[in-house]
């Protein structure tokens, strides 16, 4: 843990625009130059995953897509192109439900409007997947990095997210690679010397949050920021970055038991999966 810093500092990082194919490590160390900073041991990188699917060819042409049923019903239903829907049900697990203009999934293990596709950071007519292996993208790119600058570093690949009833996007970590992403903080006590008997401090979620602010939603191209001073516990490993089940969730949880609940009563609703 690296408790001897009282504050942190964020870097963010401004590159080219990011094209498909390109060396993301390569292009990074050129704006490190430009930028005049040096990577030292415990710097924390945070990648939007945009940019990372970008580079690892994760991008598609809409028109190169042929919709099925589903996907056009689907579209249809929550005003979405379908051709883009039809790379949702690909890449999801699950879709739940929807509002206009975005599909509710669970992809990769996590809550995602429209399986995390990206149409705002690509080019015209196409959109860019998630990463297809985060953990192992994170990974990578931190071996990379630490060869180059010869100290221990930890890389996140970010995205943005809703919370339920709030407005606004946070961060969300989908992939870890360098420090433990989530901390065991039960055991520890609060001001008043109470034991906490639940907590958990979703360290990583809130280094993206929090390198969001510079990275902005729109044409800011700033791809990475690099956090310095963050308390984290540094590892020679890529951890997966924890789940819980949606039974376990407080709110899938409450949802999955108000849907058995209105089965039961003959008042179930159309369910979206299909």
């Amino acid at each position: 843990m690296n408790s001897e810093n009282t504050y942190i500092q964020m870097f963010g990082i401004k590159t080219p625009i990011i094209k498909e194919g390109d060396d993301i490590v390569q292009i990074l160390e050129t704006s490190l130059e430009d930028a005049g900073l040096v990577p030292v041991d415990g710097d924390i990188f945070v990648l939007a995953e945009s940019a990372v699917g970008t580079a690892e060819k994760r991008i598609v042409k809409l028109a190169s897509i042929t919709p099925g049923e589903r996907a056009r019903f689907l579209g249809e239903k929550y005003g979405i192109d379908p051709r883009e829907m039809e790379l949702v049900l690909q890449e999801c697990d699950e879709v739940f439900g929807g509002v206009p203009g975005a599909a509710l999934t669970i992809t990769k293990g996590v809550l995602a409007p429209n399986a995390g596709i990206d149409a705002s950071n690509a080019p015209e007519g196409h959109v860019v997947l998630l990463p297809e292996d985060p953990r192992k993208s994170s990974e990578n790119i931190r071996s990379r990095l630490e060869q180059r600058y010869s100290c221990r570093l930890g890389v996140i690949i970010g995205d943005s997210r809703t919370q339920p009833l709030r407005l606004g996007c946070s961060g969300i970590a989908l992939g870890v690679s360098g420090f433990i992403p989530v901390e065991d903080a039960r055991g520890t006590f609060d001001i008043y010397e109470k034991p906490l008997l639940v907590t958990y401090k979703a360290v990583a979620d809130n280094l993206v949050s929090a390198a969001e602010l510079l990275m902005g939603e729109a044409g800011e191209k700033v791809p990475c920021v690099l956090i310095r001073g963050a308390p984290v516990s540094m590892v020679n490993e890529s951890p997966d970055v924890p789940t819980i089940s949606m039974e376990g969730c407080m709110y899938f949880g409450n949802i999955i038991k108000g849907r058995k609940e209105e089965k039961g009563t003959g008042k179930m609703r159309d369910s979206s999966t299909g």
